[in-house]
């Protein structure tokens, strides 16, 4: 099995090197580390350490990763900020290997969470959209965690065009409507090294907040307007 793991990454150079060398090698076909415009030499770290570099922003960074993995069966999402243990892709890959899913999201609300490793903004906001999955499709899931895996040619029947903060709830909602199997896993979570980019800031926690839930309602009423359409 090919296994390909993106990572996209923006001044992570106090823990790429960490992640990187973490990451089972008897696992993994490739490594593309997906960069925004980082100064403080994330890129050419990550490239003598054997990780292939391409540039470009955050959900725009998964969808370039995509673009660019060389044939694989299985795609791998990881931050760079070595919050998610790399050592744990196993357990991510488990399901999809054994054929009991389609994309496996690694949950760091029921696996072994260092106390304040998640703050409490982000592991609300996590369980209220978590919270609006499961009542809205149906799918049980506590936590739209950013390590996780999926067949690459469902993500590509996927067709995934987000390219903003609802990239990674894109993926789950039509993973779900498409009939896909959605698995989640508990993951451990640990502190994140350096300042995070989006509950570290205003913009960054309100606009993730509200491209998450506004496209948990839209895709919703898409649904429910493709089930009874209007009568003519």
């Amino acid at each position: 099995m090919r296994v390909s793991v993106i990572i996209p990454t923006h001044n992570e150079v106090q823990a790429i090197a960490r992640v990187l060398a973490d990451l089972p090698s008897d696992l993994t076909t490739e490594v593309i580390v997906v960069d925004s415009n980082s100064s403080d030499g994330t890129p050419e770290v990550a490239a003598k350490m054997g990780a292939r570099v391409v540039r470009r922003g955050y959900g725009r960074a998964c969808l370039t990763g995509l673009a660019n993995a060389k044939a694989p069966d299985v795609v791998v999402f990881l931050d760079g900020d070595y919050s998610d243990r790399p050592a744990e892709l196993p357990i991510l890959l488990s399901p999809i290997v054994e054929s009991r899913a389609d994309i496996t999201i690694g949950s760091r609300l029921r696996g072994q969470r260092i106390p304040r490793a998640l703050p409490w903004h982000q592991a609300f906001g996590n369980r209220l959209a978590a919270s609006l999955i499961r009542l809205l499709y149906g799918l049980d899931i506590s936590d739209l965690g950013p390590f996780r895996a999926a067949r690459a040619d469902v993500l590509h029947a996927l067709e995934l065009e987000e390219t903003t903060y609802g990239w990674a709830v894109e993926m789950i909602l039509k993973g779900t409507l498409k009939g896909f199997r959605v698995v989640e896993v508990p993951v451990s979570y640990y502190p994140r090294i350096g300042k995070s980019k989006i509950s570290g800031t205003l913009r960054g926690m309100f606009g993730a907040a509200w491209f998450i839930l506004s496209l948990i309602m839209r895709y919703y009423f898409r649904q429910r307007r493709a089930r009874n359409p209007r009568p003519a």
